[in-house]
């Protein structure tokens, strides 16, 4: 098993400021540039600030079978 100083180090953009990350197994903020960074995206995450889009469902193909004519 290889050590954390054995991987090659990779500097990607931070996903929540853009500035430069070290992306390696020493970063433990990866793939952020750091805690705080890795901190905002959680709470983004927790206010539902990422939403994958869609469409609702119709309402006459999963409605209540109770109220329908």
């Amino acid at each position: 098993m290889r050590d954390a100083t054995s991987f090659p180090s990779t500097t990607v953009p931070c996903p929540t400021c853009g500035g430069p990350s070290l992306f390696a197994p020493t970063n433990a903020a990866r793939p952020f540039c750091s805690q705080r960074c890795k901190d905002i995206d959680l709470g983004a995450w927790a206010a539902e600030s990422f939403r994958v889009p869609a469409q609702p469902p119709q309402d006459n193909q999963y409605g209540d079978p109770r109220i329908e004519d």
